[in-house]
Order: C-alpha cells, then sequence, then structure tokens
C-alpha cells in the first residue's frame, strides 16, 4: 500500500502594521487537511452531542434539562423560577441561559408543542401556533416537571443508565433516561446538523404504547392496525392515504398532508378556525389571505382577524352575501398555510452513530434499549437482595447464640478487635461482623431474631424469582408489556388530530371556483396575449398592436381554458386564460414572457389551447424531420407551471401544429420546393422529445423553412407535391403557387 502524504505546514513572518518591528507567524495549510482537522470534528459533535436525538426521544439539552430538575426535586415538590432552573442547569450545559430557556419553553405545557409535555409552566411560554408572540422572560415564569415525567426517571438510580461526568467532571449526568414507553415516536422532534437532519413528527401515546406491545409479541404485526397515523397538539386533520403512511412507516422518510380545522356560522355568515397544521402560524396565514385579497384573487372575504384568547385558537373569517364558505375553504387550502405537508426524516443516534429507521426499526430499537434497561434493573436488585441476604446469614450465625457473641465483645480489650474476634468466634466475614456489632443491644430479643429469620426465607424467594426473571427473556418483556400498558392506562388520551381518507375530502388540485365564460383570444407575432369577452368584442374597434407586430392568431375559448405556450427554449409553460385579466382590443395585452415569467432571452413559438387534450402536436425540424407527439404527454396531473424537453433539441424547430384530426400539411425548404403529406402517414409518439422521422429529403445546404396547414396555402396544384412514400424531395413550386394566404392556426 502506499503510504499517505503528510502535508507540509509552511510557516510565514508578517509584519505586524499596529507594532513597529513586531512579526507575526501566520500557518499555511491544505485546505483538506483544515476540513478534515478543524471542520470534522466540529461536524461530528454538531451531529452526536447537539441535533440528533437518541433513542429515548431526547437531544442532549432536553435530556440535561430535565435531570437537573429532577435531582432540584421538582418532580414532586412546587414550582420555582424558570431562571433558578436555567442556573442550575447550567452546571450540566455550558450554554448560555436563553438557549436553555428556549429550550425549557419547547417542553412546556404552556406553549403546547408537545403532545404530552415534559414541564408544567406557569405564566406566558408563548404558542407553538404564534410565530410573533413572545414568551415572558425566566424572571417572571414558575416550572416544575409534569407527572409524566416519573416514567422518564423511574429506575434511574437503579443503575438502569451509564452515568457520566459533566464537563467539568464535578457532577454525574445520565447518557440516557429509562424512559418506560417510546417517548421517541410520541415527542415531536426537529434538528439540523452539519450534513443531516432529523424530522420526527409524534404519535398518540396509547396507540404507541398499544403497537409495542403489539410488536413485542408478534415482530410482523400489521403497524397501521394500531399506529394509523401520526397525531399532533395542534389537532388538525391528515389527510389519509394508508399506502403513502406504510411507506413512510417503512422507510422512515416521505410527507403526508394536514390541513386546519374550521367550521361555519351561519348567524354571522363567518368562519371560525379552530385547529392549525402544525407547521402553520396564524400570522403566516393572515398574511397570505391579506396577499391573495391584495392581489384580487379571493373576493369573498370582507374581513378576516385573529380572536385567539384563553379558551384557544380562533381565526375569524367574515364572508361577504353569497360567498360559498365550502368553496372558499377548498382555495384556501390550496393556497394558504392552512393546508401544509409534514416531511418526515426518522433519523436518530443508534450507538453513536446516526441512522434513518423506519418505524418497525425504532420500535425494534427501543425494545432492545429498554430490554437492556429493564435487565440491569433487576440485576440491581439482585445483587442488593443478595448483599442484604448475605448480612441476615452472618446475623443468623450470632443470634442462635447470643450469649457467646456478647461474651466476645466484653472480653475483647479493644475496639479495633472487636470485628476480628466475632468474624474468628462464629466463622463470618468481615462485613457480617460489622453489621453484627453495630446492632443496638435494644434488638437482642426473641421477637427481632424471628422476623430476621422470616425475612431471610422472604429474601430467598425474592433472590430466585429475580434469577429466573433474568436469565428469561419472556420475562423481562413481560416486564416491559406491563410497564407499556400502565403508562397508556395512566397517561394516554384520545387522538387530537383526524383523519380524512381520499374518499371523504373534495378537495381538488386545480382550480374548480373560477368563473367560466366564452371569451375570444388573440396572439400576436411577438408574443402579446389578449382576452376578449364576446360584449367588449362587439364594442371594440380595430385590434390594437405594437409597432411593427402583427396578429398570429385569434381563437374562441372559455375562461378556464388551458393554454400550451411553446418557447425557443424547448420548453412549454402550461396557463390558463382566467390568469389574464379580460382586456379590450385598444390594449397591447399582456407580454407572455414577462407574464410567465421567463428565461432571459427565451422568446414564443407558438401558443395552443389543448382542449382536452385530444389529438396531437406536429413539430417541423429543419433537417426535414417531422414528429407527431400526442398530446395527452403535456397533460400533468399536477400543477407544473413550465415542462422542460417540450419537444426535440436536435435541430431547430420550424414550425408547430396542433391538430385535433388527420390532416395535410405542407413542408416549404429554402431551395423553392413544397411537399404535401398526410398526417396519417406518421406514427403518434408519446415521448415529447421525439426526434421524429425523415419526410422531407433536402438538398445539401437545403433546409426546411416552415410548415403549413394545406388549406392555409396558395397551392393550386395540390397533386404535384403530393407523394405516396416518405421521405420524399417534394417539387418545385410553380408560380401559380406561390400566392400565400392569411394564416390561420384556427381548429
Amino acid at each position: 500500500m502506499a503510504k499517505k502524504k503528510k502535508t507540509e505546514e509552511t510557516v510565514k513572518k508578517v509584519q505586524d502594521p499596529n507594532v513597529e518591528g513586531l512579526h507575526a507567524e501566520v500557518v499555511e495549510q491544505a485546505i483538506c487537511d483544515t476540513l478534515e482537522l478543524n471542520y470534522m470534528p466540529y461536524a461530528m459533535s454538531v451531529i452526536v452531542s447537539r441535533a440528533i436525538p437518541e433513542i429515548d426521544g431526547f437531544k442532549p439539552s432536553h435530556r440535561k434539562l430535565l435531570y437537573t430538575m429532577y435531582k432540584m426535586g421538582l418532580l414532586t415538590g412546587a414550582r420555582t423560577k424558570s431562571a433558578n432552573i436555567v442556573g442550575q442547569t447550567m452546571k450540566l450545559n455550558p450554554h448560555g441561559d436563553a438557549a436553555i430557556y428556549e429550550t425549557m419553553v419547547r417542553l412546556s405545557r404552556g406553549n403546547g408543542a408537545l403532545l404530552h409535555p415534559f414541564v408544567d409552566s406557569k405564566g406566558n411560554f408563548g404558542k407553538v401556533y404564534s410565530r410573533d408572540m413572545a414568551y415572558a422572560a425566566p424572571r417572571y415564569t414558575e416550572a416544575k416537571l409534569d407527572a409524566i415525567c416519573a416514567e422518564l426517571f423511574r429506575d434511574i438510580d437503579l443503575d438502569t443508565v451509564d452515568m457520566v461526568d459533566n464537563y467539568d467532571g464535578t457532577l454525574k449526568e445520565p447518557t440516557l433516561l429509562p424512559t418506560t414507553y417510546p417517548n421517541v415516536l410520541v415527542s415531536n422532534n426537529t434538528g439540523i446538523a452539519v450534513g443531516m437532519a432529523s424530522n420526527i413528527c409524534g404519535f398518540n401515546l396509547r396507540e404507541v404504547c398499544n403497537t409495542a406491545i403489539a410488536w413485542i409479541r408478534d415482530p410482523d404485526c400489521d403497524l397501521l392496525q394500531t399506529l394509523p397515523a401520526p397525531d399532533f397538539p395542534t389537532g388538525g386533520e391528515i389527510l389519509y392515504d394508508p399506502l403513502e403512511m406504510m411507506e413512510i412507516y417503512k422507510t422512515g422518510r416521505g410527507s403526508f398532508k394536514v390541513r386546519a380545522r374550521w367550521r361555519y356560522l351561519k348567524e354571522g355568515n363567518l368562519i371560525e378556525i379552530y385547529e392549525l397544521p402544525y407547521t402553520a402560524s396564524t400570522e403566516a396565514v393572515i398574511d397570505k389571505v391579506a396577499e391573495l385579497i391584495k392581489a384580487g384573487k379571493i373576493r369573498e372575504i370582507n374581513d378576516m382577524r385573529d380572536e385567539t384568547d384563553l379558551s384557544g385558537l380562533k381565526l375569524t373569517i367574515d364572508l361577504k352575501r353569497g360567498a360559498d364558505p365550502e368553496k372558499l375553504m377548498q382555495k384556501l387550502f390550496r393556497l394558504t398555510p392552512l393546508q401544509d405537508s409534514f416531511p418526515c426524516n426518522f433519523n436518530l443516534l443508534i450507538a453513536g452513530m446516526p441512522r434513518v429507521l423506519g418505524v418497525r426499526e425504532i420500535i425494534e430499537e427501543w425494545t432492545a434499549w429498554r430490554t437492556q434497561c429493564v435487565r440491569r434493573r433487576v440485576y440491581f436488585q439482585l445483587q442488593k437482595k443478595k448483599d442484604k441476604l448475605h448480612l441476615l446469614k452472618g446475623l443468623g450465625r450470632i443470634l442462635l447464640d447470643i450469649d457467646k457473641a456478647i461474651r466476645i465483645i466484653r472480653e475483647t480489650e479493644s475496639d479495633a478487635e472487636v470485628i476480628p474476634n466475632l468474624m474468628i468466634g462464629f466463622g463470618i466475614d468481615e462485613i457480617q461482623a460489622n453489621f453484627v456489632a453495630e446492632i443496638k443491644l435494644r434488638n437482642i430479643n426473641k421477637e427481632y431474631i424471628l422476623k430476621r429469620l422470616d425475612e431471610t426465607d422472604a429474601l430467598e424467594k425474592e433472590i430466585d424469582e429475580l434469577e429466573k426473571t433474568l436469565n428469561s427473556d419472556n420475562r423481562i418483556r413481560a416486564l416491559i408489556v406491563k410497564e407499556l400498558q400502565t403508562v397508556a392506562e395512566k397517561y394516554g388520551c384520545e387522538r387530537k388530530t383526524g383523519m380524512i381518507y381520499d374518499h371523504e375530502t373534495i378537495l381538488q388540485e386545480e382550480p374548480d371556483d373560477e368563473p367560466d365564460y366564452p371569451v375570444t383570444v388573440f396572439v400576436s407575432q411577438e408574443g402579446y396575449f389578449k382576452k376578449i369577452t364576446p360584449q367588449s368584442l362587439r364594442m371594440s374597434g380595430e385590434q390594437k398592436f405594437k409597432e411593427g407586430d402583427s396578429l398570429c392568431f385569434s381563437q374562441q375559448a372559455t375562461n378556464k381554458s388551458e393554454l400550451l405556450v411553446f418557447t425557443n427554449r424547448c420548453q412549454v409553460y402550461k396557463t390558463r386564460c382566467s390568469e389574464f385579466e379580460d382586456g379590450k382590443a385598444s390594449q397591447l395585452g399582456d407580454y407572455l414572457p414577462q407574464k410567465l415569467k421567463m428565461e432571459e432571452g427565451e422568446t414564443v413559438l407558438q401558443v395552443c389551447l389543448p382542449g382536452d387534450y385530444q389529438g396531437f402536436v406536429l413539430f417541423a425540424y429543419e433537417n426535414g424531420k417531422v414528429a407527431k407527439i400526442d398530446l395527452s404527454a403535456y397533460n400533468t396531473k399536477s400543477n407544473r407551471k413550465k415542462l422542460t424537453g417540450a419537444y426535440s433539441d436536435k435541430s431547430p424547430v420550424k414550425g408547430i401544429l396542433l391538430l385535433q384530426q388527420e390532416t395535410q400539411v405542407a413542408l416549404y425548404s429554402t431551395e423553392g420546393r413544397a411537399l404535401i403529406f398526410s398526417t396519417a402517414q406518421l406514427t403518434p409518439k408519446t415521448t415529447r422529445a421525439s426526434q421524429g422521422v425523415a419526410v422531407m429529403s433536402l438538398k445539401r445546404k437545403s433546409v426546411v423553412r416552415k410548415a403549413v396547414l394545406l388549406q392555409d396555402t396558395a397551392i393550386v396544384n395540390e397533386s404535384r407535391y403530393r407523394t405516396r412514400s416518405l421521405p420524399a424531395a417534394g417539387a418545385l413550386l410553380k408560380d401559380e403557387d406561390l400566392e400565400e394566404k392569411q394564416i390561420s392556426l384556427d381548429v
């Protein structure tokens, strides 16, 4: 193997401009070495020690805060000032007070960011659904641990988890918290590290516990039966797709849609929105609605205001007379954060390594970890009972001959010889002798002796049971199941987030509430677009165009008609007539490259009205090839505004014709030839970028200059230019066939 070269560091002396005669040393280092030596440790620290949660569901900042509160006695004691908690936490978490307090805010009941908060708060802790509502300073608020934290710290003093030194070695802190339920799936958690991130949605506590129990009993169980979907503290409704959810459960990645809940109050003709998606805020919703009203895209709203109070969230919308609340909400779901997608990325630290896990894998990892915790607890209890039994057995030997023990102690001259003499006299070890020597004189009676002997028998039975448990995986798992059942019964609650199945929602991808009426569209050669109603058209005079511009084509349509705008960059832009304001003949119209936000230098080649996408588009290229593309290739289910690769880029396009049925087309070349062919001679393609087939044979330095529908040409001798087979060269144009008609693309 070749030895790895070590980059040499170069030391330079640079004059310090502030001090005369003083030079500073500057070390030059290769960038790859800088990344490896300086940046990589930082990146690993962020990933392992800051941003990514572990199997207990906590990041280090959460764990340090909660453990500090536990050691302060705030699990059973009264609340204390948040500032006091923040200050104590700094002994474990060497960060600023603001960062620690923000962590507490998110874990608090008052903020509402978690289904099961860990901090019982008093005072203003802000709200998760508000972007601008600031939480009060820590000197004003109070906090203690919530009751559910008893499940986080249960058995933590029984050696269930490893304890390590804090940053200065003065205190001990746990590496993980021995949670008795899969908190990693119950609590929402988001983290952004270096080069990776984590975004875990919360699930209902009772459903998670039942799912963990079902998995322990059968690892191949159907997760959707017990864990149908995530649950959020802000409520809302999930647009539920079982296949989509199963994919998230399987891979740990994906997204699902969540929308707000609302009700219509007929008395005041208003809508009340009382639950938002977890990712939305009231301010963002109001700002977006105001923007839509200003742009004229929403005309049904008189006023919208935030009426949130102590009873909870409430956004009120005053409707105009005659407005349909159902249709308005569908539009708001489509255009505002009232409906949003929640992206899932179940990235966890497992044994110090980041891994993206599915739900089944998370439950498997948690069960394995929890099994280890319970096993350590049982072993700890077993050792304690064995130690106690050892002492009692030594006591039992002495209690059989109390007089002998008293005589040994009385006849011993020095205090230091009492223990050795007891050890020799009764054959016990030093620990047992010390225990016996500390017994009070009043306890040397018959009742005390009998109780100790009975306790010895009970201890032996308990030790036997603990040893059986320690050696049995089934017993360990039974303990875990029992704890999960207890947690589900004690802390479980009903789902807050509802589920709407596909057949129950009327939400549509395409806008269906725009008014529809007949219009006539006009497109100029330079790409100006007008949409004129029949009434306005009857009252108008001559169409106005920019100097040097002229009409390309006009066609009757409706306000909801779709438009396909082909450009010189092999792209097609999709839009609707409703996106343009009604115009007049005296106006220039909308400039399509600007309206559709085309790229710099991009120009319009052709505008088509595809209707129901039946038919085909004909592309005639400069090299004599013609492509017949099925119009359905441009029909997309999603609201895509631009399609790249609209046609082949192998040769410049010289004609784009939208045809609903087979017809005849004339090709003209630069050498004065024309060729008439039937589109039925070409096979339609579904691939938009197809290069087509050769139709016109061209001589050297000759190219196709245009393609025109036969009905729009001045050709009289049609048979002269027809051919039975393709490709063909066509025929030279006669004088009587040279005159051209006004080109129109009406179909």
